[in-house]
């Protein structure tokens, strides 16, 4: 076990709930037991009105444990939650942590660890993904291949490097004094936003195995297929906002989707358009086919709808980014979305 100096830093768990009866429990549970000690951690369970029986769970728990607080969030989405946890807190390290997970027993400690003994400024873990039914044991499968989510490393590295984001995130408190606190109006990609300016600043973000935390998978994928809808969609606003270029691999979505749309159109034109846009299926099936064959983990009959998730992984999120084109660029309005903020995390 790991010897911390004996006057430890006190972290606060920061987590937007709402709705989350089922899994709200386990994610207390992991923190009351962290090896850090329970005593040296405050947790602001940021709460969306949740009308299960969330709240209720909550406040059983802050009856036993004091550091355990209820915060209202009225409006009931996820920086907002971060926002109210991380302006209530008074830890040294802020942990910005989600209802649907729950943390490897030595998470904050680990966290702890890294922060002090390396130039990190925010250190992140991997995520292991769990499956409740067969259809969300495919979708984490397809998420833990390279060619299902790019180099989203805390899906799948297992080697320690910086970054230039993490899920999950412990904070040293002097990085939102610096760059300010979560962007309010970005209901999806607000982690990948902030931790941009992070970068920017001139700060560093570790990844690293040694920091754990395991994540609850869409169970459908209808699911799956909104929530990188959204993702594609925010990280576009994302983009202007900072009035930066798109990473590539925030491109090879919506340059997917183009040539499906292309190909689909004027192939009955084009023998050449035609051609091409067999050969491109072909090699698409081809890879999804070889990867899904890599994660399946001998569950062979699990391959087709591996395959069926990585393409929903890269239609939605293209389509979502060219749906976010239009919206912000185009029609340069941020009226109208609030069919994208129905989600609180």
């Amino acid at each position: 076990m790991l010897l911390l100096k004996k006057n430890k830093s006190k972290v606060s768990v920061v987590i937007p709930c709402r709705n989350e009866e089922n899994y709200i429990g386990q994610c207390l549970d992991y923190i009351c037991r962290q090896t850090y000690g329970i005593e040296h951690i405050e947790v602001m369970v940021c709460d969306g009105m949740s009308e299960d029986k969330s709240r209720m769970i909550v406040s059983e728990y802050s009856k036993k444990y004091p550091s355990i607080k209820l915060v209202d969030n009225i409006k009931k989405v996820a920086p907002v939650a971060m926002n109210l946890g991380i302006k209530e807190s008074t830890g040294d390290i802020v942990i910005i942590f989600g209802a649907h997970a729950y943390m490897d027993e030595c998470y904050v400690e680990n966290c702890v660890k890294k922060l002090d003994e390396t130039d990190a400024m925010c250190v992140g873990g991997r995520i292991e993904s769990i499956s409740e039914n067969e259809s969300a044991e495919v979708i984490s499968k397809a998420m833990s291949s390279p060619f299902g989510v790019g180099n989203a490393l805390f899906r799948y590295s297992e080697e320690e490097t910086y970054v230039d984001t993490v899920a999950f995130g412990a904070y040293k408190r002097e990085v939102f004094e610096e760059i300010g606190l979560f962007d309010e109006e970005l209901v999806r990609n607000q982690d990948d936003e902030i931790n941009y300016r992070v970068t920017k600043s001139g700060m560093k973000i570790l990844l690293t195995p040694i920091v754990k935390s395991y994540y609850y998978t869409r169970g459908s994928f209808a699911k799956l297929w909104r929530q990188y809808f959204q993702y594609g969609f925010w990280k576009v606003r994302v983009i202007q906002k900072h009035n930066k270029p798109a990473a590539l691999r925030h491109l090879v979505p919506i340059l997917f989707v183009l040539s499906l749309i292309i190909g689909i159109v004027l192939s009955p034109f084009s023998s050449i358009i035609r051609n091409a846009f067999v050969f491109e299926i072909i090699v698409y099936l081809l890879c999804a086919g070889i990867f899904s064959l890599k994660v399946c983990e001998d569950k062979v009959q699990q391959i087709p709808r591996i395959m069926i998730s990585f393409f929903i992984l890269h239609t939605s999120y293209g389509l979502g980014f060219l749906e976010g084109i239009f919206k912000f660029y185009i029609r340069k309005t941020n009226k109208g979305i609030e069919k994208y903020t129905k989600t609180s995390r």
